[in-house]
Formats: structure tokens, sequence, C-alpha cells
């Protein structure tokens, strides 16, 4: 019975994860702004949604800094921006004030939206293994449809091309 059971975890585990030019299920959590964050909510705006490690880093902090500079290029294309990691909202709101970031964070500290996107992984550092967020970004079209992914992103080159997909929508 239980080997059984283990594929049929893992299928049910795998169905249940985004995949391109499939509408992404709504999903709610926590939001800086003291607010509730839910996908259904900007239905008819195109969303960016990134997922980061952790707050005040040097990568991440990079990586919403060049989402920051460029928010007026997104917001033409009527694009709204949303950085995701498992720090709390306490700190988000910290981070978020610190860096000017004109878009929320939102906390996933119970890893519900890591799983729905996969991008919860087996990191290594310094030999220590550990499950981490793999540094990725998603776009969501207005009518709530996954267009493109980024995964194992560096931050440097990223920018021009989540702008560029964002025009071509």
């Amino acid at each position: 019975m239980y080997i059984l059971s283990i594929p049929i975890l893992q299928q049910e585990l795998t169905m249940s994860t985004v995949q391109l030019d499939q509408a992404v299920p709504n999903f709610q959590l926590p939001s800086t702004g003291d607010t509730t964050f839910n996908l259904s909510d900007y239905l008819g705006k195109n969303i960016i949604i990134y997922f980061y490690p952790k707050d005040n880093t040097p990568g991440c902090t990079l990586e919403g800094q060049n989402f920051r500079d460029n928010i007026a290029a997104f917001q033409a294309h009527d694009t709204v921006i949303f950085g995701i990691s498992r720090d709390s909202v306490r700190v988000h709101e910290n981070f978020k004030a610190k860096q000017a970031f004109p878009f929320e964070l939102l906390s996933d500290a119970e890893e519900s939206a890591c799983a729905l996107f996969d991008v919860l992984h087996l990191k290594k550092n310094y030999g220590r293994e550990y499950m981490g967020i793999v540094r990725s970004t998603f776009l969501i079209d207005k009518a709530g449809v996954l267009r493109q992914e980024w995964r194992k992103v560096k931050v440097k080159e990223h920018l021009a091309e989540v702008l560029e997909a964002v025009k071509a929508l």
C-alpha cells in the first residue's frame, strides 16, 4: 500500500504546480502594507512574481532595486510586481522601506506559493545542504495564464529579459 501511494502523491504534487500556458490557481499570502495578496484581485493586469531567497542579502537587494528602478516601464505595460520570500511580513516591511520598493513583498513562511511554483530545492553552501528558494520569476498575463518563467535567475541580465517579455504580451 505504501509503495502505491508514493507515485500517486508525486503525481498530485506535479499536477498542482504551475504550468506554462495554463491558468495559475488563485492563492493568498500575507503582504506588506497590512494587506492580504489574492492573485485573483489582479486579473486584468499583467503580473510579475519574483521569488528570492532572503531579504537584505546582496543578490536579493539588487534584484529588488532593478525592479524598483524600472517600475515605470512595467507600469506602462499595465504590469504589477510582487516579490516573495519566506521572510516574515515584519522583515519585509523593513526591507521594503529601506530600499523604497514601490511594490509589495509577500511572506510565504508556510511555503505554499513556493510549492505551487516549485521553487524550493536542495541547495548547498559551504558543504551544508538545505532546502532553499531558487531565484525565479514568473510572468502571468491579464487573464491569469502563466506566459513565461525564468528559473535559476542571474540577477544582472534578468531585468531586460523580463521587460522584453512583458512588452511582447
